[in-house]
């Protein structure tokens, strides 16, 4: 086991490391409104923005950590870090959306080496005695980098430009790379290893990615065009060959017969319902913060540290009534919560102050989230035998992470689908011309270009600004029926007794 000393160097690789994943997975969101306007892009090119990141990252967690576990877990870690800066100078170069795609797609990677490799660190250098406190300091510090992440990417992109949001990773990599080359031991898990469920982590990725393709596509390319139904057919042939593969596996990524049993189950069901409402929502807030509501960056990200700060001085307490009396009623009481937060989000118009439109949804939202989470996590680890607390953790961290995969892909399509619809509705007030080049712009929603300072420019921009609410609303509506549907799930399937 390491020293103080080195131990305190280990944890501030691991807390900088991992940080720069969850930094770049929630700062980019209040960057979309700027890469939008910037790069011309899309509402589908913004989503695969977001998307190629995190399919990448969800899908390949897994792997990132076996391959640590065999090679080294400092290298793995170290290249996970090399990977992710390089490919966010990439970001910050990038000159049209699919170079930005392709750079997000190749971050997503290196936060699949890092991401798992900054906690097996740990691990690997503290004793178990020592290790609550570790991973605690580890949370406790990983929260806040994330809380204050979109906050100092709003400065930069206000300030400077988007790119800086991306940019800024350069020097804390460096930083991260230092520390661990000096300060870090290499460790590796002994004994005879099992081969790497490559085959597995392959398949995954198609599948996912013929669906995401699916549900982003198909709004502007048409739901019957020939690609959008081979992505998705070809999607489904590779989720099954994955079910397929990780039946035969010596060492799957996901054990199937962990589903057997209910509580772990019903404790991933839950989670796919309620984080896929959280990230589809999240993914549309800040949009409507800056393109409708007129917020800066700075304050879009500023908009949420509500949201962050009741669920961190929450966390804890929750954690432990789920530790006296059982994680069943938390899981009720939390998901209701947060679809009562969605459904207060869907409330604010085009004209709404941030203090009684926005912010009483955040404070329940935060409120929710933070009965839910901790004990989310107890019901997940509990409901495991020791030995594979280590994978339980693993496939919850990756089904959480798909849910938000999953969610952006399907709210774009129905925020584009009520979007064109109420445009569509709105075109006959509008002079022609105007009208019309309204509708050859529709598939960038509130980020359409239009001349200033005329009577009918104000019109268009409030018949855009409105098709965009009425989207929006519909985004929140959602979100808050999948939250109340995971609390189903909790009343349903989840033990009342406290787990042993």
């Amino acid at each position: 086991m390491a020293s103080a000393s080195r131990g305190r160097w280990v944890l501030a690789a691991s807390i900088l490391g991992s940080s720069l994943a969850f930094i770049d997975g929630t700062v980019v969101n209040v960057a979309l409104p700027a890469i939008q306007r910037d790069l011309h892009a899309s509402l589908r090119e913004a989503q695969w923005v977001v998307e190629s990141y995190a399919l990448l990252l969800a899908a390949l967690m897994l792997v990132g950590g076996a391959l640590g576990d065999r090679l080294g877990r400092k290298k793995i870690f170290g290249l996970g870090v090399l990977v992710f800066a390089a490919s966010s100078v990439a970001c910050a170069l990038s000159r049209d959306p699919l170079q930005l795609i392709a750079a997000r797609a190749v971050q997503g990677l290196g936060g699949a080496l890092l991401v798992p490799g900054s906690l097996a660190l740990i691990s690997a250098n503290f004793s178990e005695e020592e290790r609550g406190r570790a991973f605690g300091t580890w949370a406790g510090f990983s929260g806040l980098t994330s809380a204050l992440g979109p906050l100092l990417g709003g400065v930069l992109i206000d300030r400077l430009s988007w790119a800086w949001a991306f940019a800024i990773n350069v020097p804390v990599a460096a930083a991260v790379l230092a520390i661990a080359w000096k300060h870090v031991p290499e460790s590796r898990q002994p004994g005879d290893r099992k081969p790497l469920d490559l085959a597995g982590a392959v398949a995954a990725t198609l599948g996912l990615g013929g669906c995401v393709f699916f549900f982003i596509e198909a709004p502007t390319r048409g739901w019957g065009a020939p690609l959008v139904l081979a992505a998705l057919a070809a999607g489904l042939a590779a989720l099954v060959a994955f079910v397929f593969l990780e039946r035969r596996q010596p060492a799957p990524m996901l054990p199937l017969a962990m589903l057997r049993n209910r509580n772990f189950a019903a404790s991933n069901l839950l989670t796919l319902l309620l984080y896929a409402g959280l990230g589809g929502g999240l993914f549309f807030l800040p949009l409507d913060l800056i393109q409708i509501q007129g917020f800066s960056a700075t304050a879009a990200g500023a908009s949420l540290l509500p949201f962050v700060a009741i669920m961190f001085l929450l966390s804890r307490w929750a954690g432990g009534v789920a530790d006296r009396r059982g994680a069943r009623l938390p899981l009720i009481a939390g998901p209701l919560l947060a679809a009562a937060g969605f459904a207060l989000l869907a409330v604010p118009g085009t004209s709404a102050r941030y203090v009684s439109g926005f912010l009483p949804g955040i404070a329940v939202l935060g409120l929710g989230m933070g009965i839910a989470v901790a004990p989310l996590t107890t019901a997940v680890m509990n409901s495991v035998s020791s030995d594979a607390a280590g994978t339980a953790s693993g496939i919850n961290n990756a089904v959480s992470r798909l849910a938000g995969v999953l969610a952006i892909a399907v709210f774009g399509a129905l925020m584009a689908t009520v979007f064109e619809a109420h445009l569509r509705s709105s075109m006959a007030d509008l002079p022609g011309g105007l009208g019309e080049a309204l509708w050859q712009q529709r598939h960038r929603l509130a980020a359409i270009e239009l001349p200033a300072g005329t009577a009918d420019a104000r019109a268009a921009r409030g018949a855009v600004q409105s098709a965009f609410v009425a989207g929006y609303r519909w985004v929140m509506v959602v979100s808050a029926v999948l939250a109340a549907a995971s609390a189903g799930v909790a009343a349903l399937w989840i033990d009342r007794e406290r787990a042993q």
